[in-house]
């Protein structure tokens, strides 16, 4: 994974992990967007770039099947939260599925699949 695309160092709660490849036009195009973000947010949120051909094991964990994929960390979750996080992606669930909504005081993760 390579270093923070903004911001100096320091401990930051959240963490954006951008899964790109170099032969991929829109992860390509993505990546001046969220340099523009990084620096925007970068009290906030602290944005890393993984090139999957360079670290495959690494998007293998993150389940990244094709890029570009953002995938969203933030802080501790306690059990509630990541069942609210995780029930409506559950096959079967009730409330349907689709996108997650994370607001910016939520501990929990969230991936967007660009």
């Amino acid at each position: 994974m390579t270093g923070p695309t903004g911001g100096s160092g320091g401990n930051r709660r959240n963490l954006l992990v951008f899964f790109s490849a170099w032969r991929s036009g829109p992860a390509r195009r993505m990546d001046s967007l969220l340099a523009h973000l990084a620096r925007k947010e970068r009290h906030r949120l602290q944005v890393a770039r993984v090139d999957v051909d360079q670290q495959p094991e690494l998007a293998k964990r993150f389940n990244v099947r094709r890029v570009p994929t953002l995938v969203l960390l933030q802080g501790r979750a306690n059990a509630a939260q990541i069942e609210q996080l995780v029930e409506p992606h559950l096959e079967g669930s009730k409330s349907g599925g689709g996108p997650t909504s994370v607001g910016p005081n939520d501990n929990r993760r969230e991936e967007e699949h660009a």
